[in-house]
């Protein structure tokens, strides 16, 4: 554990070092991120402008699922996507080679290798939606609350983690993998609407298949109080079963990578 946080301790600052050298790009790029989480929340504000609820979820608490998307989209543009997708490039140059051999856990390399520190805008927005929504409910949610929201959002990080591993690992096999993690980036979007509103295919689907409801929704209800324990049992599960998943998956992708020379 310490081997590894060591690790991710470097590739920080590493990342610290180049935001730092783009100050300007940083700020605008922030600056922007805000704008894009502002704009995430017209569709919603359109569709509550002539009713109380929709699916049994007031304004406010429709706002409370934005948030947590907003958070956890901070996380997956921030610190996943970025590290992963370079992997896509490096399997095309070959340039995968280099890092398959230093001694460390290649998944955890090729995973921390790159964050772009700008997008901690949309986890402070996120943040700053969320205490809107609680002020507009007139509602205080206890520590337990709070804590059990936290940790179903650690658990959809692991779940978008592990997609991305997922898709990523095809690269492997088909290189250009691009488009699909443009695909599934498209299709999160959708987790800023809470679970309820999908129906038929589109609720199986995204819970199910891809479960956008444990992301956001999950946590929303955890905060609100309205979140029964199997169904959290269920959230850490799946999180689980998606993260051991992806590594297996990963390390019998690295067995046919024949390297730039193969």
């Amino acid at each position: 554990m310490s081997r590894t946080l060591a690790i991710l301790g470097v590739q920080l600052r590493r990342s610290v070092l180049v935001a730092l050298q783009y100050r300007v790009d940083f700020v605008l790029n922030a600056v922007m991120a805000v704008f894009w989480t502002a704009s995430s929340i017209v569709p919603l504000f359109v569709l509550y402008s002539n009713r109380k609820s929709v699916a049994g979820w007031t304004w406010p608490e429709a706002l409370v699922v934005v948030a947590c998307f907003t958070m956890l989209k901070g996380c997956l543009s921030g610190a996943i996507q970025p590290s992963l997708q370079a992997v896509v490039e490096q399997v095309r140059k070959g340039t995968l080679d280099f890092l398959l051999l230093k001694p460390a856990d290649a998944q955890l390399l090729v995973s921390t290798s790159r964050f772009e520190l700008w997008r901690t805008s949309d986890v402070v927005s996120g943040a700053l939606v969320l205490v809107y929504a609680l002020v507009q409910l007139g509602y205080t949610p206890s520590v337990g609350a709070v804590a059990l929201m936290a940790l179903l959002l650690v658990s959809a990080v692991a779940i978008l983690y592990a997609i991305f591993i997922v898709v990523i690992s095809l690269a492997f096999r088909f290189v250009k993998v691009d488009n699909l993690s443009y695909l599934f980036m498209s299709i999160y979007d959708a987790a800023r609407w809470p679970a309820s509103v999908f129906r038929g295919v589109f609720s199986f689907v995204f819970t199910f298949v891809i479960p956008l409801a444990l992301m956001t929704t999950y946590p929303a209800l955890a905060l609100l109080g309205r979140l029964a324990v199997t169904d959290v049992l269920i959230a850490l599960a799946t999180a689980a079963a998606f993260f051991l998943a992806a590594r297996v998956v990963w390390l019998r992708s690295i067995r046919h990578y024949t390297s730039a020379g193969g």
